[in-house]
C-alpha cells in the first residue's frame, strides 16, 4: 500500500485563500500582520517569530548610517526564514536614520513578519510582481514652435495676458508643450517687452 505524501509547509500555506483578507494602501496590496499571524497559527500552532536586535546597540533595527532596516525571522517546524526590510514611510520610501521613530520601526517589523510568512507560502501570490520595475515611459516628442506654427498667435496672447510674470518663468511653462526655436524666442521676447511698455504708458 502506497503511503500518502505529507504536504510540505509551503504547499499547506500557499493553498490557503487569503484574498478575503487583502487590504490596499499606497497602491500596494497586503495582508495585515494580525490576519497573517492568525491564519499561520491555525495551521501551525508552534510557529514562532524572532525579532533580531543589533548586537552592539541592543536596538531592534539596524542602520547603514543613512537609512534603517529591520531583521525578522519566522520559524515553522524548525525551519526559519529571515527577511530584512527597510523602515519606510507611507510612500514606501526609506526614512533617514535621523527621522526614524519607534512607531516606524514597529510597522516595519510587522510588515517584515508578513513577508516571512509569505515566503513560507501564506499569501505569497499577493507579492507576485512587486519587485518588477515599472516600465520607463517613452519620452514625449515636443513640437518646435516657430512664427509660422498654428499655435504661435495663442502663445503670444498667453505671454501678453501674463505679462505681470517674469518672462523666463513664462517660457518654462511654454517649454512644457513646445521646443522654442532661438529666433522665435527673440520674437516672443519682443512681444512681451512691447506689451509691458504699453502697460506703463
Amino acid at each position: 500500500m502506497t503511503q500518502a505524501k505529507t504536504k510540505s509547509v509551503f504547499d499547506t500555506l500557499s493553498a490557503i485563500n487569503v484574498y478575503d483578507y487583502i487590504d490596499k494602501r499606497g497602491g500596494l496590496s497586503y495582508v495585515s500582520w494580525a490576519n497573517a499571524w492568525m491564519l499561520l497559527k491555525e495551521e501551525f500552532p508552534t510557529a514562532s517569530r524572532t525579532i533580531y536586535e543589533h548586537e552592539h546597540t541592543g536596538l531592534n533595527y539596524f542602520s547603514d548610517g543613512r537609512t534603517c532596516y529591520v531583521k525578522v525571522g519566522v520559524t515553522i517546524n524548525k525551519q526559519e526564514i529571515v527577511d530584512m526590510l527597510p523602515v519606510m514611510d507611507f510612500r514606501n520610501k526609506s526614512i533617514s536614520v535621523d527621522n526614524v521613530t519607534s512607531m516606524d520601526v514597529n510597522k516595519a517589523i510587522q510588515r517584515s513578519t508578513v513577508k516571512c510568512i509569505a515566503m513560507h507560502g501564506l499569501g505569497i501570490s499577493v507579492y507576485t510582481g512587486e519587485d518588477i520595475p515599472e516600465p520607463t515611459p517613452e519620452p514625449v516628442q515636443l513640437e518646435t514652435l516657430t512664427a509660422n506654427h498654428k499655435s504661435y498667435a495663442s502663445v503670444v496672447e498667453f505671454l501678453v495676458s501674463q505679462r505681470h510674470e517674469d518672462f523666463d518663468s513664462l517660457v518654462k511653462k511654454i517649454n512644457t508643450r513646445f521646443n522654442i526655436a532661438s529666433a522665435t524666442a527673440k520674437k516672443l521676447r519682443g512681444a512681451y517687452d512691447e506689451a509691458n511698455e504699453e502697460k506703463q504708458i
